[in-house]
């Protein structure tokens, strides 16, 4: 597939192609709701393709864990999907279910310290900038909501559009919000909508590169990149057979998650945008995380429970190491400062703790760097209690041979083997 210019050129070609075909094709440029120049008019109504167009991919439904998971394990609170760690105020949060909150803890201790009621449920959280405020894309209350951090507080309130699935702040502050049940992204300023972009279907992940941000729309399959500051589009990219999630490297670089496809995609922003890399990761790959000290990504692998991780010193990623995990390990965080990761564990309410030994990466790209991967793999996981705020939670052990839901031996969820795979999701467009 050859990029789209975004804007209003090739309107008549669409036409011709749409009245041959029934749908849309590869190569042409589609109407977006633009005005001259390429910037899609505000208030606009979103594009919507004639169809039939693919399902958002999803994670797998995870088996049983076979592999004790590698680490501590953390119970936080139903369905755990969104999580994010601030290495400067050392805060981890995490966004559960029944009731919708953000569980805050403590990054190093793991203690609970605080607990933010929302007025709806959330995917995905991300950083405005180190210290924080979260950007908490609220799908429930339809509103991009602003927490600042360690304490909490919810800052701002902007209503953005339909389940606004990701949110991610460029360079020069605007903060680019992907309403997937809506099909706009928007471009928030100063607490205010200032843009509404109408050229997705589905838009859900994104990314950005200073003024360069990219977002994946997860019914077309593509990567559609944005100038943040003119605020129009740039191009629009195919991005396998099922994209998820992007983030960004410290090269300039956007890493993309191809769920269905079984892929990493890495796209160069310079001198244009367009793919430089692509490696297989079969076993439906989702969630994905990046570490910009260590010049690595870790990529959550939910067909098989495991987390993979790559070096990115060169364009194509390098794998560096596998590691087990809990059961539906749907997301990661990491925390740049030690290099430690964060898992959910989405079907049993719980977060995997992982203490990765890597060497900080050199800025300069020197390749003397220590890659060494976890290898050491507890015969049990270790547990605490996170439950409420108080004192450091009671270590316990997951029994040896105890399946995941307890039972003679066991140790509770996401200690063994046993247990049914269970999704704990809300209702709302498809998840990605």
């Amino acid at each position: 597939m050859r990029p789209r210019p975004r804007g209003a050129a090739g309107v008549l070609a669409l036409v011709v192609m749409l009245a041959g075909c029934g749908g849309g094709s590869a190569g042409v440029s589609r109407p977006s709701g633009s005005a001259a120049g390429g910037v899609p008019a505000q208030g606009a109504p979103p594009r919507r393709l004639p169809g039939p167009l693919p399902p958002a991919a999803e994670p797998a439904i995870s088996p049983p864990v076979t592999i004790a998971p590698t680490g501590t394990v953390i119970a936080v609170g139903a369905a755990p999907e969104g999580i994010v760690v601030d290495p400067g105020s050392r805060t981890l949060v995490v966004a559960v279910r029944d009731p919708a909150a953000l569980v805050l803890l403590d990054a190093d201790s793991l203690r609970v310290t605080g607990r933010v009621g929302l007025p709806g449920v959330l995917r995905h959280l991300q950083l405005a900038a180190p210290g924080g405020p979260v950007l908490v894309p609220d799908e429930g209350s339809n509103s991009l909501l602003q927490v600042g951090l360690p304490g909490g507080q919810i800052l701002s309130r902007v209503p953005t559009g339909v389940s606004p699935h990701d949110a991610n702040r460029a360079a020069n502050g605007s903060i680019f919000v992907a309403n997937e049940g809506g099909g706009t992204v928007v471009a928030v300023r100063d607490n205010q909508v200032v843009h509404t972009f109408t050229d997705t279907t589905q838009p859900a992940g994104t990314a950005s590169v200073g003024a360069t941000v990219g977002v994946l729309d997860v019914r077309e399959n593509t990567l559609t990149f944005y100038d943040a500051d003119s605020l129009s589009g740039m191009v629009e990219l195919p991005a396998g057979a099922g994209p998820t999630h992007v983030v960004a490297d410290r090269h300039g670089r956007m890493i993309v998650v191809d769920t269905r496809g079984g892929a990493i995609l890495v796209y160069q922003l310079t001198p244009t945008p367009h793919e430089v890399a692509r490696i297989g990761l079969p076993g439906q790959p989702y969630g994905i995380a990046y570490d910009a000290v260590r010049d690595q990504f870790w990529v959550t692998v939910t067909a098989t429970n495991q987390l993979v991780g790559y070096d990115m010193t060169d364009p194509t990623p390098r794998e560096i190491a596998r590691i087990p995990t809990v059961r539906q390990p749907d997301t990661v965080t990491v925390d740049a400062r030690t290099g430690r990761l964060f898992v959910t564990g989405t079907a049993e309410g719980i977060i995997q703790v992982i203490a990765h030994r890597a060497s900080p990466t050199p800025q300069s790209g020197e390749r003397g760097h220590d890659h060494r991967s976890v290898t050491a793999r507890t015969s049990a996981a270790e547990r605490f209690s996170a439950a409420a705020e108080g004192p450091a939670p009671v270590l316990s052990r997951c029994g040896a041979g105890g399946g995941a839901g307890g039972g003679a031996g066991g140790g509770g969820p996401g200690c063994g083997a046993g247990g049914a795979a269970v999704r704990a999701r809300a209702g709302g467009p498809a998840p990605a």
